[in-house]
């Protein structure tokens, strides 16, 4: 059992990046974000418990983000690979994804760092809109719905997600620039850290991303 983990800042691409690849690295993709924001939206007891951080732009602390995992892998296929996109945050989410990944004969075999300039995060986050009913994602100004407000898919409703506001990404910015340096600098004292630029486009993105994975 591998992993490649995806990180970066919130609105770096790492969603972008893993639907680009999941699919040729044969991986199975993991958003704790997604799934969160699936519990919260259920009213499950982890959703409530994470309802908060996220609303304020805080991490959500490692025993929730923790418990998810570990079921998650344990729960999974005994030869299951994964991709990994915003996860692990913390030193100690890194240990415990460690643990589970030795107890299956695997690891973390590449670690890529998707960066970009905070105004451009800012300007990516503050400009989505996704869709009530589909859950399709578009951007005021990268990728406008043809019209204002509705979504191209289904024809729902388009809205700002609450942690999309620019108070709460500053906070949410500043949090992974306090919180996950050393990450970075553990993975990158390991050989694992790569670095990609990811100003790019999507398309760009994604080929800039397998280039890396392939060792080119």
């Amino acid at each position: 059992m591998n992993a490649i983990i995806l990180l970066g800042a919130p609105g770096a691409g790492k969603g972008t990046a893993a639907e680009r690849i999941r699919d040729d690295a044969g991986y199975t993709h993991v958003s704790t974000g997604d799934i969160l924001r699936q519990a919260v939206k259920d009213g499950t007891a982890l959703g409530n418990q994470a309802e908060g951080y996220m609303h304020r732009g805080e991490l959500v602390p490692d025993d929730i983000m923790l418990h998810l995992v570990e079921d998650l892998i344990q729960n999974g296929p005994p030869d299951a690979s994964y991709l990994f996109d915003g996860f692990p945050r913390t030193l100690r989410q890194a240990d415990l994804l460690d643990e589970l990944l030795s107890h299956r004969q695997g690891g973390v075999q590449h670690v890529v760092f998707l960066d970009a300039p905070r105004d451009v995060l800012i300007q990516r986050l503050s400009g989505r809109r996704i869709c009530r009913t589909c859950g399709a994602n578009f951007h005021i100004t990268n990728m406008p719905p043809k019209k204002a407000g509705i979504c191209d898919r289904c024809g729902g409703e388009l809205y700002q997600r609450r942690d999309d506001g620019e108070a709460i990404i500053i906070s949410r910015l500043d949090v992974f620039q306090r919180q996950t340096g050393e990450l970075i600098s553990r993975y990158r004292e390991k050989g694992l850290l790569r670095r990609v630029d990811s100003r790019s486009s999507p398309e760009a993105l994604g080929r800039d991303v397998q280039r890396v994975l392939k060792g080119e």
